[in-house]
């Protein structure tokens, strides 16, 4: 594909990225296909710019976030699950296991242990802390990427975009972060419709040489 046909799919594709952390019905839906756009587009261009960096390092950047989403959800699954059933196994006592009991029984606390409590949120801080360590991990890869972009298309918005976004992640810990992340997003739009196509090289003069005049003297 061309520069120009890579630069919208990659502008639109970060729009509808933009876009898509606004919480509406089909914001995941829109999301994973501005995403897919995106990765479209920086394969493009790492094909026309000879450079696997502006692909390869958003690749890892996208694998880094499904990994710890993965991790993350087992660890959910298998520590923190099974620690929030003992836990309301203490809360109501007499309690079979069937979650729909769970509506005509009166909670007791009294039976509750400090250590259950404490195993709990162990196991949501661990959760955080991989989502966090990956979140950040990913906005490395992805501020190589678009550093790599902007080196080759003389765009500096990229590279300050993806510095933007880098420290979003950093800072995901508090509101803020997510603010960058999503404004970082914007700029990237706003950089890939500032890509011009490179000046196409002239073709040679084939215009004729009219013959020499014949000499009067």
């Amino acid at each position: 594909m061309s520069i120009e046909s890579n630069k919208i799919l990659g502008g639109v594709g970060a729009i509808l990225l933009f876009i898509g952390v606004i919480p509406f019905r089909y914001m995941g839906v829109i999301s994973l296909v501005g995403l897919i756009l995106i990765l479209v587009a920086l394969y493009g261009f790492a094909s026309i710019y000879g450079d696997r960096r502006i692909f390869n390092n958003f690749l890892y950047g996208i694998i880094a976030g499904i990994i710890g989403a993965a991790v993350a959800v087992a660890v959910a699954l298998f520590s923190v699950l099974s620690v929030l059933t003992q836990l309301l196994y203490e809360i109501f006592p007499g309690w079979n296991g069937d979650w729909t009991a769970l509506q005509g029984m009166t909670p007791d606390t009294s039976n509750l242990e400090t250590g259950t409590i404490l195993s709990l949120l162990g196991g949501i801080l661990v959760v955080l802390v991989i989502l966090y360590i990956t979140a950040i991990l990913g906005g490395f890869f992805t501020r190589r990427s678009f550093k790599a972009l902007s080196e080759k298309t003389g765009i500096r918005l990229f590279s300050t975009a993806g510095l933007i976004f880098f420290i979003g992640t950093f800072l995901t810990i508090i509101l803020i972060g997510f603010l960058l992340i999503w404004i970082s997003i914007l700029l990237i739009a706003i950089a890939f419709f500032q890509i011009r196509a490179q000046p196409e090289a002239p073709a040679a003069a084939t215009a004729a040489v009219a013959p020499p005049a014949p000499s009067t003297g």
